[in-house]
């Protein structure tokens, strides 16, 4: 797992948590499964760009904070 990876995916998790929401929650929002929200957390599957900015969004954050190029959101 690259270093990108393993931020982006931690800050997911992260984000997810403090806001009380399940994978499942989640996987609502992006419109995709529970186990791709497990996979991008657990950093075994690549979120799309898209997807990415949809979190952002969601937890109004900037993408930055999500990619590790910043350190609060």
């Amino acid at each position: 797992m690259t270093r990108n990876v393993a931020v982006w995916s931690k800050r997911l998790r992260e984000l997810r948590q403090a806001n009380n929401l399940s994978q499942t929650d989640v996987a609502k929002v992006l419109r995709c499964s529970q186990v791709a929200c497990g996979m991008y957390e657990l950093g075994k599957r690549r979120i799309s760009v898209d997807n990415l900015v949809k979190l952002a969004r969601y937890y109004h954050v900037s993408l930055d904070y999500l990619a590790g190029l910043q350190d609060q959101g």
